[in-house]
């Protein structure tokens, strides 16, 4: 199961930035995730919960947004969605993959003491 240690990465990341800014705790985290990153939505939801105890991230909630896959010619631009054959009809040239694939850290809300 690699969403445990996609788990911890990002909770390695959150726990950074939330040092960085101050941060007392983190109650949100977002995160976009492609449908081609090769991740289980439900196991990285139970991975979060178990990894987040005793962090900063302790009752934080994790959200997460799918990205559709989508492809593009290099030559002329045009847009595929996922099909069985990815070579534009246009140029006859193979299809490039444009998002997807990814896994972002979208947005973290933290707790600050007032200054």
């Amino acid at each position: 199961m690699h969403e445990y240690s996609i788990v911890q990465a990002l909770l390695a990341q959150v726990t950074a930035e939330a040092r960085n800014h101050g941060a007392t705790a983190v109650r949100r985290v977002e995160i976009s995730i492609g449908e081609l990153a090769g991740v289980e939505p439900d196991l990285l939801e139970t991975a979060f919960e178990y990894f987040r105890e005793r962090t900063i991230c302790t009752k934080a909630e994790l959200v997460s947004r799918r990205i559709a896959a989508a492809w593009a010619c290099r030559v002329c631009g045009r847009e595929r969605r996922q099909q069985s054959y990815l070579r534009c009809e246009r140029c006859a040239r193979p299809f490039d993959l444009v998002r997807g694939d990814e896994i972002i850290l979208d947005k973290i809300d933290m707790e600050v003491p007032d200054v």
